[in-house]
């Protein structure tokens, strides 16, 4: 049974339109720019940068050549670089796999494979784990580190750090929303 405000109000541009994430971060970034978003140490992002740096990420992930249905595979904590990825894969087309931070190198190196990540962003505080990992792999991903300031630190594995490798990517990426979300 539908309700009376449900009767004959088919969806239509005029009358719906999903919050999916990823035009969450693009109304929200219009809406209020100067919002803060992001609060990491010392670090603070508003709407409008964090929008630009998840941007920023999706175009220097589709200039290594993620596309659409690519996996872009993360061992990340809960840092700014996290929060990107949740909006700066999609963008590019491709999916994220997030890795538990708990897992050993086994597990890790089944699920790089399994998905067949292309890339891997991770913490270098997750070196011992990834490194391993790698190890077991006769394909690598590309391997982008992020350097986390308030972490423990760790080993560098990848081709590139975090902030060098978006710094390559263009702020105002045109990204296109998938088909279907």
């Amino acid at each position: 049974m539908t309700g009376v405000y449900e009767q004959n109000l088919e969806r239509r541009s005029a009358n719906y339109a999903p919050l999916t994430p990823m035009s969450f971060i693009a109304r929200t970034a219009y809406t209020w720019p100067e919002r803060l978003a992001v609060v990491h140490g010392e670090r603070r992002y508003t709407w409008a940068e964090t929008y630009a740096r998840s941007r920023r990420l999706a175009s220097a992930l589709a200039h290594r050549g993620v596309g659409v249905g690519d996996t872009v595979a993360v061992m990340l904590a809960n840092t700014p670089e996290m929060f990107e990825c949740h909006f700066g894969v999609p963008m590019s087309g491709g999916v994220l796999n997030t890795l538990n931070t708990r897992l050993d190198a086994d597990a890790i190196a089944f699920m790089l494979k399994h998905g067949e990540a292309k890339v891997l962003i991770t913490d270098t505080e997750y070196a011992p784990t990834i490194s391993g990992a790698l190890a077991r792999l006769d394909t690598k991903p590309l391997v982008i580190d992020v350097v986390d300031v308030l972490g423990p630190g760790g080993d560098l594995l990848g081709e590139s750090d975090y902030e060098t490798f978006i710094a390559k990517g263009d702020p105002d990426f045109a990204w296109q929303p998938p088909a279907d979300e």
